[in-house]
């Protein structure tokens, strides 16, 4: 009898456009079977900062409840999708900080041969959508991790246009927070692929 694959959903958001997609993903995947995980990366800015949005004054108070990840996660998992809204064309801090909480893992070869991919938003059209999931997948490298993109594998890819990862343009306004259903489709097929893609190689590997 063959096990589920694990799959960990690892983000960081600030005003809750990641959590959306998160979620979908995290959907998607147990709907394809999975054994899931959704965690969110811990806050590194000050209160003050903080309550100076209400946006993200709101999210976070909305998500306290979301646990943070740990390093054992990510060597409970078969495959992980990591997300983080865009900073200056790089991922945010908090992700960052957690990335380099792994070296432990890193040195004994534990984040090696495991499906990555990665998911983003940005508050302009073109302003890092690219950028932050390369920076995102060259610690992935790093790892030894085999990264599964979504490429242009499914219709929907054509129309949100980002063969690296589902991305989201996160309009600031009322609707700030929410993603439409172009994401939706993009971040589900995403989660799709990589659980299948996960379990081919996790079957293989016991065969």
């Amino acid at each position: 009898m063959s096990h589920p694959v694990r799959l960990a959903v690892i983000y960081y958001s600030a005003t809750g456009t990641g959590t959306q997609i998160a979620q979908e993903i995290a959907r998607a995947a147990e709907g394809a079977g999975a054994e899931v995980r959704l965690r969110k990366a811990a806050e590194l800015a000050p209160q003050a900062a903080i309550d100076s949005n209400p946006a993200w004054a709101a999210h976070h108070a909305a998500t306290a409840s979301v646990p943070v990840p740990i390093p054992e996660d990510l060597v409970w998992a078969d495959a992980v999708i990591f997300g983080s809204p865009t900073r200056f064309g790089n991922i945010a801090a908090q992700l960052k900080q957690f990335f380099d909480t792994l070296s432990p893992l890193w040195q004994e070869g534990s984040l090696a041969d495991k499906v990555y991919s990665g998911f983003t938003s940005t508050g302009t059209r073109h302003g890092g959508h690219e950028s932050t999931l390369l920076a995102m997948y060259n610690s992935i490298h790093h790892f030894g991790g085999i990264i599964v993109p979504p490429g242009y594998t499914d219709p929907v890819k054509f129309v949100d246009g980002n063969p690296y990862g589902t991305s989201h343009h996160a309009v600031f306004g009322p609707d700030l927070g929410s993603i439409d259903d172009d994401t939706r489709n993009a971040a589900r097929h995403q989660a799709e692929r990589v659980v299948r893609i996960a379990r081919a190689l996790k079957q293989g590997s016991t065969d």
